[in-house]
């Protein structure tokens, strides 16, 4: 599961980092969260005509044929398993497959009777680039609605990668080379085949305040290694 995240790079830099172009009205700086949560705005990158373009969405997809918008609190992750059969998110396994960029995310330890937080980003300092669903929506109950942009991070299992002794789930985070076909591929296996798990080395963690369970806390210094004695 990956159900917290970090989104501080301004959206210019990493429309630059992804070779694409700011949609229509999205801030040059953003707004940065070190503690965002599923139902808030992140970013993603669409391949919308040939062009890469970074948009805004809310984090949980909600299908298109969908009767209201309550399913974006439960489909905040796909498994990567079962991602191009499960109705919530098949089509857009399919057809609306994006990049979602962020700097990191936690991840909870469990020890014992208590959880422990950890923060893992990119080894080497660029920012993570995750294989993401998107999904367009409107209220069909209210003529005219808005459309609704969500997205869904997709997970898969952690055996092999720096968070197996962590937890048992893991984003899937694809390399630049490989953006391309997670964007476009006609192919449904060989989409599939970019849904594994990161190699050793990809990411590093460290142990963080327990003030991050709390999406109230939202400040840099969540990020921050704790020492081990001031942990508990």
């Amino acid at each position: 599961m990956c159900g917290r995240v970090a989104i501080f790079t301004p959206p210019e830099r990493i429309a630059r980092f992804l070779q694409a172009s700011l949609d229509a009205g999205l801030s040059l700086t953003g707004q940065a969260s070190w503690n965002l949560g599923p139902t808030r705005s992140i970013l993603g990158v669409s391949a919308d005509s040939g062009q890469r373009i970074l948009s805004t969405y809310r984090w949980g997809l909600v299908p298109s044929w969908a009767k209201d918008s309550s399913a974006m609190s439960k489909t905040f992750n796909a498994r990567a398993e079962t991602v191009a059969d499960k109705p919530s998110f098949r089509s857009s396994f399919a057809k609306q497959r994006i990049l979602i960029p962020i700097d990191g995310f936690y991840e909870w330890k469990r020890e014992g009777s208590s959880k422990q937080a950890w923060y893992f980003q990119r080894a080497d300092g660029n920012p993570l680039v995750l294989a993401g669903l998107g999904a367009s929506w409107s209220d069909p109950a209210v003529a005219g609605s808005p459309v609704l942009h969500s997205a869904s991070m997709i997970t898969t299992d952690a055996q092999g990668s720096d968070l197996e002794a962590i937890h048992h789930r893991v984003p899937v985070v694809l390399e630049l080379e490989d953006c391309e076909r997670w964007l476009k591929s006609e192919d449904p296996a060989e989409a599939q085949a970019l849904l594994q798990a990161s190699s050793l080395g990809t990411m590093i963690g460290h142990e963080v305040d327990k003030r991050v369970g709390n999406v109230r806390n939202d400040d840099a210094t969540l990020i921050d290694p704790v020492p081990p004695e001031t942990l508990f």
